[in-house]
């Protein structure tokens, strides 16, 4: 390890990873560190048994950062996209339901008249600006129905942050929603003005596919493909033990920061001109914490939703429902443990088998981490005798998994916009001092690339400059 290079990056999830390759693009001499075994945080694919699992986010949706990425690594050709016409499906009243999508929702059979007549009232008419910090529950409860808020919004609030949509603000959740009531005074036209304008400015990147997506062997090919561009400028089982802000310099390329690294083989120390914290809150804020005393409960003020991720396989035959879909999200109303359920070998193929079915289901989040603390074994009988009486299941599963991510979602709850606002206030006391993550802007892995490119172009001209 060199003991000084331009940019040092302490974090190699998928943020920590798309940024280093950026600056690498650049010609930035860069290192990356991370005190797990191997890069890629939450997102980890396992074959086993015929089985191709998911342990983290099952797929992602695609955009125009992760298809230049892919297109850098070589990855266009193993990528898979879900039929985007293929049915989701809500729990109601102890069936699956069809889950609405676009203007099917006013004839949908889920909603009550007087949700239909609010969505109505939104279209044609005009509402008051919403509050500067208002949660995502009382925003639906207010503009829509409770109705609406338990059915669809909840459910679909558990499936991106496995969230609280009590606690979650709608500013910092879901910022084109909160915009387009304080624009256009509707959310409806004014969030389909918004996503206007954003394909307009984006131009050809306004055609990517934004449907579901992964690769053919699994959502860690990307972590693979960028781990090998990076090769030996990525040391895992590293931690970064301290950080030190070294005296302000005028030269652009003097070293700024100072880090003690804990490696296999004892201490190092390395000084960079650029530090870029790509880890989770808890610990970017005890690294900062020795630069200013307002870091750590700045960045220990946003808290994290844990996820047990629970793969089962079963034979088909075994399985009377079709699972001809996405899979099916649940109201946490319907009192279950599980917050939804994907159905990977509808999805794409490879996934299980033949004959047999891969279904994976998650337990947990803001509002059920107790759930947590049961054994993998009473979460797959839990998981199993759920999904019995929904999908027709005769059978006990041919295949189990569970893994378990303690911290797994960021959550975007009321006041995160000024925690973020005093984190980066912070950060400008700092020259050279750069945070990525999926806290930030949110959690979708190809919103994080997006942001770690963005950071590393503004480091390439901090440099140029």
């Amino acid at each position: 390890m060199p003991n000084q290079v331009q940019a040092l990056v302490v974090g190699a999830g998928i943020s920590g990873l798309a940024t280093a390759l950026g600056l690498q693009k650049s010609g930035i001499l860069t290192i990356v560190v991370d005190s797990a075994t191997r890069p890629g945080g939450v997102i980890h694919s396992e074959k086993r048994d015929g089985y191709l699992l998911e342990c983290g986010p099952q797929s992602f949706s695609g955009n125009s950062a992760i298809t230049s990425v892919s297109s850098d690594l070589g990855l266009l050709s193993e990528r898979l996209l879900a039929d985007p016409k293929a049915p989701r499906y809500v729990l109601v009243n102890g069936r699956l339901q069809l889950a609405p999508m676009g203007p099917g929702i006013l004839a949908s059979p889920l909603l009550s008249g007087g949700t239909r007549l609010a969505l109505l009232r939104d279209i044609f008419g005009k509402s008051a600006p919403p509050e500067p910090d208002e949660s995502v529950a009382g925003f639906v409860r207010r503009k829509f129905s409770a109705t609406l808020l338990d059915r669809l919004v909840g459910p679909f609030v558990s499936g991106i942050y496995a969230g609280d949509p009590e606690k979650l603000s709608l500013r910092a959740a879901f910022p084109i929603l909160y915009e387009a009531e304080k624009n256009f005074g509707s959310v409806i036209r004014g969030a389909l003005n918004i996503m206007k304008a954003r394909k307009a400015a984006a131009g050809d990147a306004a055609h990517e596919k934004a449907t579901l997506q992964t690769f053919q062997d699994g959502n860690a090919s990307l972590i693979d493909a960028l781990a090998e561009r990076l090769g030996n400028a990525l040391y895992c089982s590293v931690e970064a033990g301290s950080i030190q802000a070294l005296d302000p310099a005028t030269e652009p390329t003097a070293p700024r920061f100072r880090a003690t690294l804990r490696t296999p083989k004892g201490e190092e120390v390395i000084e960079a001109e650029r530090l870029i914290l790509a880890v989770p809150t808890n610990v970017a804020g005890k690294l900062v914490a020795p630069l200013h005393a307002d870091f750590e409960p700045a960045f220990c003020g946003i808290e994290y939703a844990g996820i047990a991720v629970v793969s089962l396989g079963y034979r088909k035959e075994d399985v009377a429902h079709a699972l001809d879909g996405f899979g099916f999200l649940v109201p946490r109303s319907a009192g279950l443990s599980i917050l939804g359920t994907v159905w990977n070998s509808s999805l794409f193929p490879g996934r299980a088998p033949d004959g047999q079915a891969l279904l994976t289901s998650f337990v947990g989040g803001a509002s059920n981490p107790g759930a947590l603390k049961q054994s993998p074994e009473e979460l797959v009988a839990q998981v199993h005798e759920e999904l019995t009486p929904l999908l027709g299941i005769r059978k006990e599963p041919v295949f189990r998994n569970v893994t378990i991510w303690p911290r797994a979602i960021p959550q975007y709850n009321l006041g995160h916009a000024t925690r973020l606002a005093t984190i980066e206030k912070l950060r400008g006391n700092f020259p050279g001092l750069y945070i990525v993550g999926n806290f930030l802007n949110g959690p979708a892995i190809g919103t994080c690339i997006e942001h770690a490119l963005k950071v590393a172009n503004e480091i390439r001209v901090s440099f140029a400059n």
